[in-house]
């Protein structure tokens, strides 16, 4: 069999040793599995895009990988730490909707469980670095093929997010940013599904935050240097971008900031 994969998601950032301490834990476990980076550069704290970031991120990878993600404002506190199985992948982190987009995917079943165990924990637990003392444990024994449901009693009512989406009125889709990449591009709740209800979406015009953005390219290029414009991203939603430039900063818009599509 192969050997397995966890990918780290975190807002840990890489200067300090978290990621690596994680790493080292897990190995020590399963000294066999492939560790890969989605991304250790959420906004700390940001639960939402760190959310959004595994959505993008967790269907490009093999069945059987292992995803853990750590943003949790709430280490320490009562909120659970959690283990879930969708669609054929594992997903290891706090109970605080971080996984809220893998389980709200459209026909997957949901197992989960609260990591209670402590033989799956480290011997000693601290109250601020569960990353290293549960999430990562965790996620190694399930890549050492533990069964999930060894780890911890089933939970039936994971924490979601309220995630904004779309919504159709009188000809109109009316959304909202709800992130920005690091180029600045505004990430948008509109998705490509929103916009098939067109039968020409190419013929869309979009405006964010009272401001006209133009019409749906089909591409960055396409838009001039320095111009704003409108695209559906890899990710499958709307964005709004500057080509050469950040629209985030070009606009002075971020999450919230009203969105709208309509016919030309």
């Amino acid at each position: 069999m192969s050997a397995p994969i966890i990918t780290l998601t975190t807002d840990f950032g890489t200067r300090d040793p978290w990621v690596g301490i994680m790493k080292g834990v897990m190995l020590g476990i399963c000294p066999e599995a492939r560790l890969v980076d989605i991304s250790h550069d959420i906004a700390p704290q940001d639960v939402l895009e760190g959310a959004l970031c595994l959505e993008a991120a967790a269907g490009f990878f093999p069945m059987g990988t292992i995803h853990l993600a750590v943003v949790d404002p709430g280490v320490g506190s009562s909120r659970r730490p959690l283990a879930l199985r969708a669609g054929g992948q594992c997903y290891v982190g706090p109970d605080n909707g971080l996984l809220s987009l893998v389980l709200d995917a459209d026909d997957q079943h949901i197992e989960a469980v609260e990591l209670t165990r402590r033989e799956y924990r480290l011997s000693a637990t601290s109250r601020t670095f569960h990353g290293r003392d549960i999430f990562a444990p965790a996620a190694a024994h399930l890549a050492s093929r533990v069964p999930l449901e060894r780890l911890g009693p089933a939970v039936t009512d994971p924490v979601r997010l309220v995630v904004p989406s779309a919504r159709h009125d009188n000809g109109l889709v009316l959304g909202e940013v709800i992130g920005a990449d690091r180029f600045g591009n505004l990430l948008t709740s509109v998705t490509e599904r929103d916009l098939a209800a067109f039968e020409r979406p190419q013929a869309l015009i979009v405006e964010t935050g009272g401001v006209p953005v133009g019409v749906l390219v089909s591409a960055y290029s396409d838009a001039r240097p320095g111009e704003i414009g409108a695209v559906v991203g890899s990710t499958g939603r709307l964005e709004v971008f500057v080509r050469d430039g950040s629209a985030q900063a070009a606009l002075g818009l971020g999450r919230g900031a009203p969105v709208v599509v309509k016919r030309s």
